[in-house]
C-alpha cells in the first residue's frame, strides 16, 4: 500500500469532519451513483436532491426506470432543465436492462460507452461505486486545480483540461481514489469557491500556489463568454369553454423534444402584434383576445423572449378550426404523443396531427412542461384561468 501524500491526508481529514451527508454517498450501487449524477449535471446539489429523491422513490432499480415510458420521465424531470438528460436517462436503462441483462457496466472504459456518459460521469461511477483509480474532474475540481497550481492555460479548452486531469490524477490518493475524488469536488463546492474562497479554512491553504501571493480570483483561466442567441416565441393559448384547451407535442430534435406546450410560432425576430393578429385569425379563425403577456426565459446558452396570446374560441368551438401545426406527426402515431395515464381519465381529441384539446386540468397533473409554460401559467394576470 502507498503512502498517504500530506496533501491527501489533510483533504481527507477535512472531508470526514465537514462532507455534507447526501444519499447517493451511503452507497455503492452504480445505478444509484449514476442516477444522482446524471441529474446533478448542470444543476446544483440543493437543487437536484429533491429530484433525486422523486426518480429513485418512483424507480428504486434500474429494471424500474427501464420500463418506464419517456412521458413519465419527462414528468417527474420538469423543471430541471436540459432535458435531454432525462431522454438519455431512459434510453440507456433500457440498454443495459435489455442488452447488458442488467448488469451496469464495472469500469470506466465500459461505461463511457454509455449514452449520456461523459468522461466526467464515467469517472464518478468507477470511483465511487467500484474504487477504480480515476481522477473525477468537474468543475469544482478544474477551480481547485488551477489555483493549487497556478494554471495559466485555459481550462475551457482541450490543452487546459489536459493538463488539469494529469495533475488531478497526479495526487489522486491511490488508497482511497473515492474519498479523495469526493473530498475534491466537495472542497470546490463548499470552500474553494468561485468568488469569496475561504482559504482560512481550506485544509490545502499551505499547498496552494495562488494562495501565496492572493491571486485565487485569478484561476481558473476561461474564454471570454459568447453572447446567448435570442429566441422569439409566440405562443398562441386557446380557451374552449371553460375546461379546454390546444396543446402540441415537440417532436423535432430541438429545445424541448418530445414535451408539450400551447401552439408555437418560432420567430428570426420581434414580431408586431398587429401583423401576428392576421396570422392568428388565418390560422385559428374567430377568436376573442384575453390577454398579451410577455415573460422572458433565461437559459444557458439562449434568451427566450415569449409572447402569449389568451385567446377564446368558446363560441366557435362547434366549427372546425385550421389549428396551427408547428410539427406534424402522422395520425397513424398520434396516440403514441399522448401520455397513456390521460386515455384512461380524460378524453383526448385529435384535432389536427400533433395538436389537441385537453383538459386544463390535466396540464400539470400528466404533462411534461417546460418551465416557461408553467411560469406563464402562474402569472398572476392568468393563473385564475390554469390553477
Amino acid at each position: 500500500m502507498e503512502d498517504v501524500s500530506p496533501l491527501s491526508f489533510e483533504l481527507a481529514q477535512w472531508y470526514n469532519a465537514n462532507h455534507r451527508q447526501m444519499p447517493w454517498r451511503r452507497t455503492k450501487d452504480a445505478y444509484t451513483i449514476w442516477l444522482s449524477e446524471i441529474i446533478l449535471q448542470q444543476t446544483q446539489v440543493i437543487q437536484g436532491t429533491p429530484y433525486f429523491d422523486k426518480f429513485i422513490k418512483e424507480f428504486p432499480i434500474l429494471k424500474n426506470l427501464a420500463e418506464s415510458s419517456e412521458d413519465k420521465v419527462l414528468k417527474l424531470w420538469q423543471g430541471l432543465g436540459y432535458y435531454s438528460r432525462a431522454r438519455n436517462l431512459l434510453q440507456t436503462a433500457k440498454y443495459i436492462q435489455l442488452e447488458l441483462n442488467g448488469i451496469f457496466p464495472k469500469n470506466y472504459n465500459e461505461l463511457l460507452k454509455l449514452k449520456g456518459v461523459g468522461e466526467y460521469t464515467a469517472a464518478a461511477i468507477a470511483s465511487f461505486a467500484y474504487d477504480e483509480l480515476v481522477a473525477v474532474v468537474d468543475g469544482n475540481v478544474m477551480r481547485v486545480i488551477s489555483r493549487l497550481f497556478k494554471i495559466n492555460e485555459l481550462v475551457d479548452t482541450s490543452k487546459g483540461v489536459k493538463i488539469i486531469k494529469e495533475l488531478a490524477h497526479q495526487i489522486l490518493d491511490k488508497n482511497n481514489p473515492a474519498t479523495h475524488n469526493q473530498a475534491m469536488m466537495e472542497l470546490g463546492s463548499l470552500v474553494c469557491r468561485p468568488q469569496n474562497p475561504d482559504c482560512l479554512n481550506c485544509p490545502l491553504e499551505s499547498f496552494c500556489l495562488s494562495r501565496s501571493d492572493n491571486t485565487m480570483l485569478l484561476f481558473p483561466v476561461k474564454s471570454k463568454k459568447t453572447t446567448a442567441k435570442k429566441l422569439y416565441f409566440n405562443f398562441v393559448v386557446t380557451l374552449l369553454g371553460q375546461s379546454k384547451t390546444l396543446i402540441t407535442k415537440r417532436i423535432l430534435n430541438n429545445i424541448w423534444k418530445n414535451m408539450y406546450t400551447f401552439p408555437l410560432y418560432e420567430m428570426e425576430g420581434e414580431t408586431k402584434e398587429i401583423d401576428f393578429f392576421q396570422v392568428l385569425k388565418d390560422d385559428f379563425g374567430d377568436f376573442k383576445l384575453i390577454n398579451i403577456l410577455c415573460l422572458k426565459h433565461v437559459l444557458s446558452h439562449r434568451i427566450i423572449e415569449a409572447t402569449f396570446y389568451l385567446i377564446d374560441q368558446t363560441e366557435n368551438q362547434q366549427n372546425e378550426r385550421p389549428y396551427y401545426v408547428s410539427e406534424s406527426i402522422s395520425s397513424d402515431n398520434f396516440d403514441q404523443s399522448i401520455p397513456l395515464d390521460v386515455k384512461n381519465k380524460y378524453k383526448v381529441t385529435s384535432k389536427k396531427n400533433n395538436t389537441f384539446e385537453v383538459e386544463i386540468k390535466s396540464l400539470t397533473e400528466f404533462y411534461s412542461l417546460p418551465r416557461l409554460i408553467t411560469k406563464y401559467m402562474e402569472s398572476k394576470e392568468v393563473k385564475n384561468y390554469f390553477l
